[in-house]
C-alpha cells in the first residue's frame, strides 16, 4: 500500500474553517484513508458514504453484536457509564431491531401534522427574536437569533416549562461535546453530569406527563403504544435528549455557517433577497455548502472491502459528510454557493435508518428563520469576520457580529 499524507488536522483552527481544500485531495487520491491520530477510517466520496450509510454491515454501535474486548476496542471507564446509558437509550445510537422498534414508536407521537401544527408558534417565536434586536444596531446573530430559535421550538415541542428552559442549552453543549474527537477529561465530565442533571429532570417530568398528559410530545411519547409495545422510561429521555441535542446544535451552526456564506458571497445573497421564494432552496444549499456535521462515525462490524482497501473488524470510520457534500461527480460546480440548486441530493441529514428524524423540523425553523430575517432585516451587514469554535464534528462560529 502506497503511504499517502493529508493535512487533515481536525484540531486546527485554519483546517477547521476551510477543511474543503484537503477533502477535495483525499477524494481524488485516497478515498479511503486511515488517520492514525484519531484511529478513524477517512471517507470522501459521496457514493461511498451514502452505501457505507445504509450498509448493515457498519453499525453505528457494536454493543449489539460484540463485545468492547471482540471487538478490539478499550473498555470505557465506569465514570462514562451516566453519559452512554443516556446516549444509547435514543435512536441515533440503536441498531435494528431495538431502532426499528423505538423509531417506530416515536413515529408515532412525533408526527409530520405535530411539526406542521407548530408552523405559527415557530413564526411568532421569530418574530419576537427579530422585535428584540430591530433597531438596536450592531449585534450577534448566533446568541440572538441563531440559539434562541431552535431551544424555544424544541421547549415548547416537548412541553418544558418555560422557567425551566434555561437549563437546556448549557445541557446541550456540555453533552455534545462528547461528540468531538479526542474530547478532554473536563469535557467528558461536563458531559456526564449534563447528561445526570438532564435525566433525572426529564424522568421526573416524564413521570408527570404520564399521570397528567398534557398536549405535548412528553406526553404524547409516555403513551404511544404500538401493538402492545410502548417506550420505557429511559428511551423516552433518550429521545427527548437526542430531539434537543441534534435539533439544536445542527440548527444552530446551519443558521450562523449560512449567514457567513450569504455575506461572502453577496451576489447569492441579493438574489435570495429579490426572489424570497428561493428560501427553500438556499436552505438545503447552505446544508450542503458547509455542512453542520462534517463526519459521521460508523464501526466495522466485518472485516470488509472498501474503496477497494481490507478494512478490519473494530476498525472506526469517519464519514466526511462535508466532502461528500462537495463531490463533484455528483454536484456540478461544487465549490460554488448557488441558491437556486436544484436536485441538491446532499447528506448532512444522513441516509438509512439513520436518517434524521428531525428533518422535517430542522426544515421549517430554517426556512422560517431566514425568510423572516431576509423580510424585516433586508439591510442586515456583517460587521467582523468570525472566528470559528474549536469543534470539528459539530462545526460552528463563535460568534456572528452584525448590523441591521
Amino acid at each position: 500500500m502506497v503511504r499517502v499524507e493529508f493535512a487533515f488536522a481536525p484540531d486546527d483552527l485554519g483546517f477547521i474553517a476551510d477543511p474543503y481544500p484537503v477533502y477535495a485531495r483525499m477524494r481524488e487520491r485516497a478515498p479511503i484513508w486511515y488517520h492514525e491520530p484519531t484511529d478513524h477510517w477517512l471517507v470522501s466520496r459521496f457514493e461511498d458514504v451514502n452505501a457505507l450509510l445504509r450498509d448493515r454491515r457498519f453499525g453505528r454501535t457494536y454493543h449489539h453484536v460484540a463485545t468492547s474486548a471482540e471487538m478490539g476496542r478499550p473498555e470505557e471507564p465506569d465514570w462514562h457509564g451516566p453519559f452512554w446509558h443516556l446516549i444509547r437509550n435514543g435512536i441515533l445510537d440503536m441498531e435494528p431491531p431495538d431502532h426499528t422498534r423505538v423509531r417506530s414508536l416515536v413515529s408515532k407521537a412525533f408526527t409530520p401534522r405535530m411539526v406542521e401544527g407548530m408552523r405559527e408558534r415557530i413564526q411568532r417565536m421569530m418574530d419576537g427574536l427579530i422585535d428584540d434586536v430591530a433597531g438596536a444596531g450592531e449585534f450577534d446573530l448566533i446568541s440572538s437569533l441563531a440559539e434562541p430559535l431552535p431551544v424555544s421550538v424544541i421547549a415548547e415541542l416537548l412541553g418544558v416549562p418555560p422557567e425551566d428552559r434555561a437549563f437546556l442549552r448549557p445541557w446541550s453543549a456540555d453533552i455534545c461535546g462528547m461528540y468531538e474527537l479526542r474530547p478532554s477529561e473536563q469535557t467528558a465530565r461536563n458531559a456526564v453530569r449534563a447528561c445526570v442533571e438532564f435525566s433525572d429532570y426529564l424522568r421526573t417530568l416524564s413521570r408527570r406527563r404520564r399521570a397528567e398528559p398534557e398536549d405535548d410530545l412528553i406526553s404524547a411519547l409516555a403513551q404511544v403504544v404500538d401493538d402492545g409495545e410502548r417506550l420505557s422510561e429511559d428511551e423516552l429521555i433518550g429521545t427527548c435528549v437526542l430531539l434537543l441535542n441534534a435539533g439544536h446544535e445542527a440548527t444552530v451552526n446551519v443558521t450562523g455557517n449560512g449567514w457567513w456564506s450569504l455575506f461572502r458571497h453577496p451576489d447569492q445573497l441579493a438574489r435570495l433577497r429579490e426572489e424570497p421564494a428561493l428560501v427553500p432552496r438556499a436552505v438545503e444549499e447552505l446544508m450542503r455548502w458547509d455542512t453542520p456535521l462534517q463526519m459521521f462515525e460508523r464501526w466495522v462490524l466485518e472485516r470488509s472491502e472498501i474503496c477497494g482497501m481490507s478494512v478490519p473488524k473494530g476498525a472506526e470510520l469517519g464519514l466526511l459528510f462535508g466532502s461528500a457534500n462537495r463531490d463533484p461527480s455528483v454536484f456540478d460546480r461544487p465549490d460554488d454557493l448557488d441558491v437556486t440548486r436544484e436536485p441538491n441530493p446532499h447528506v448532512s441529514f444522513g441516509a438509512g435508518v439513520h436518517f434524521c428524524l428531525g428533518a422535517p423540523l430542522a426544515r421549517l425553523e430554517l426556512e422560517t428563520s431566514f425568510a423572516s430575517v431576509l423580510r424585516r432585516l433586508p439591510a442586515l451587514r456583517l460587521v467582523e469576520e468570525p472566528r470559528w469554535k474549536r469543534n470539528y464534528i459539530i462545526r460552528g462560529l463563535r460568534e456572528l457580529r452584525v448590523a441591521a
